[in-house]
């Protein structure tokens, strides 16, 4: 760590703290982290909420001795002999709220700390805390000391920054020692493993958490109207535009958005467009690459479709979206397979059992990650996962990775996906008979668990991974894409607007 990375880290921490007391906002305090190199991805954060729509609500919960029965003698007995032998060891966790921690943390309650007499303090604090306690081992590391927590959750925008504060995951499974057994890391998604918890072909930890667009339909409005499920494009066009004019009057639009001005949500809209489009955000030499044909074609798409949504759109970010959706104003749309399961709550939907998931269209053409900077990867599916990290300056490091891989082993995150995870991270969660359980509509429904999968392995976008992105995509673009969405620009104004602000932002930094 040279100095001027330390006074980097050392700022962030202090304007961590100064939000944590109050004395600046959460915007304020992005912009400084991503002026200092420390970006977010997280779509949950970028959105001031303290959860993403489909995850205010648990679901029906799995009853403890139904949710061991997964486990192995195997297993069990590593973590009685070998993970006994940290008994009273107490390990720190530092996530983000989210729903497969919730779900683990009551497992780790139940199971992991009778078995192994490891407690594990999982402190659940905002992502900007996250990052504050990192840097905070990651200073301490650099001066020779131990830090104070073990396993970070790691938003996918920080992995250039701190690929070397983590144990890499291959010298982790090194260890045979301490191997818990059929962990298989090769069960995990690999596309997940280098979109999320990868840098410079290291694996420096592993996947958690992935949000993803999906696409979603009424059944009946679909059988009603004789419609097939859209292939192209032009075809998901067409029938946006078939719905609207068939339902317009009975309070159902044809598709319906999260074009918020200003918010992340609309510049998520707009990417996964440009994306399907051929376009891209940053050029192979990572530079801004906003004035082109593919882009152009992409926002005039996402505005066709804006002819088929209701007017309020333009206030709604993706909770707005998730709850149009659930109360039946839209007949198909694109976007995060989280929005799935609030479709199929009573208590939330007046749509349970009617809608459907299915592979996205086919871009109607996708540039390669060669062809794009900064670690781009188009594709219609947009994702915003993110990974667990094994801190090198962990002061238990052993018994940290043995309760970091009981945590993300194929059993329990195919249990707390049963519970309303809704994390499909492993090839094995989308195939366990518990999760086949939930593949009807109920309460923490896993039926768009396939189509999830589907769209990981082969549909999957992922944004630019440079530190500024998240200032860029809020300041810069959202705001640019509101003044496009209202009327205030045409498209080509907007597209040289960004590039021309991307450009001296960069400068500037």
């Amino acid at each position: 760590m040279n100095e001027r990375d330390r006074q980097q880290r050392l700022y962030v921490a202090a304007m961590a703290e100064k939000l944590r007391l109050g004395g600046i906002g959460r915007r304020q305090f992005i912009r400084a982290a991503g002026r200092a190199g420390f970006g977010f991805a997280c779509a949950g954060y970028l959105a001031g909420a303290a959860s993403r729509p489909s995850r205010l609500h648990a679901a029906e919960p799995a009853t403890a001795p139904a949710a061991a029965a997964g486990m192995t003698g195997q297993q069990r007995q590593f973590l009685k002999e070998v993970g006994g032998g940290f008994k009273g060891t107490r390990i720190r966790v530092v996530s983000e709220s989210t729903p497969p921690g919730v779900s683990i943390g009551r497992m780790i309650r139940e199971e992991f700390t009778p078995l192994t007499g490891i407690e594990v303090d999982w402190q659940s604090v905002p992502l900007d805390q996250v990052l504050a306690k990192t840097l905070q081992d990651t200073l301490a590391g650099a001066d020779g000391d131990k830090g104070h927590h073990d396993i970070f959750y790691w938003d996918q925008a920080w992995l250039a920054r701190f690929a070397n504060e983590s144990i890499g995951v291959e010298e982790l499974l090194d260890r045979k020692d301490l191997a818990y057994p059929d962990y298989d890391f090769g069960d995990f998604l690999p596309q997940l493993v280098d979109a999320t918890a990868s840098h410079g072909g290291r694996i420096i930890g592993v996947p958690f958490d992935i949000p993803i667009f999906i696409m979603m339909y009424r059944k009946d409005i679909f059988d009603e109207l004789k419609l097939t499920v859209p292939k192209t494009m032009a075809e998901y066009l067409q029938v946006v535009r078939t719905i609207d004019e068939a339902k317009r009057g009975t309070g159902v639009r044809g598709t319906v958005g999260q074009w918020k001005t200003g918010h992340f949500s609309l510049q998520c809209d707009a990417s996964a467009w440009m994306w399907a489009h051929g376009g891209h955000h940053f050029g192979s030499d990572d530079r801004p690459d906003y004035v082109t044909d593919a882009n152009a074609r992409g926002l005039r798409y996402m505005l066709e479709l804006g002819t088929c949504m209701d007017p309020d759109v333009r206030t709604w970010d993706w909770d707005g979206q998730a709850q149009a959706l659930a109360q039946g104003r839209a007949g198909i749309v694109i976007s995060w397979s989280e929005f799935f399961p609030v479709c199929d709550d009573p208590d939330r939907s007046k749509v349970v059992g009617l809608i459907e998931p299915a592979d996205c269209p086919r871009e109607e053409k996708r540039l390669t990650a060669a062809e794009c900077g900064f670690h781009e990867m188009p594709g219609i599916s947009r994702q915003g996962g993110s990974c667990l990290a094994l801190s090198r300056h962990a002061p238990n490091a052993d018994a940290a990775w043995i309760f970091m891989q009981w945590a993300t082993s194929a059993d329990v995150t195919a249990r707390a996906n049963a519970d309303g995870a809704d994390t499909p991270i492993r090839r094995s969660n989308s195939k366990d008979p518990r999760v086949l359980a939930k593949n009807r509509p109920v309460r923490g429904t896993t039926r768009h668990f396939e189509v999830t999968r589907r769209a990981i392995e082969s549909r999957m976008g992922t944004s630019p991974h440079l530190p500024a992105w998240v200032t860029l995509a809020t300041d810069v673009n959202a705001a640019e894409l509101g003044r496009l969405t209202t009327g205030k620009q045409s498209v080509e104004e907007t597209l040289e607007a960004i590039q021309a602000k991307t450009l001296k932002f960069l400068a500037d930094s």
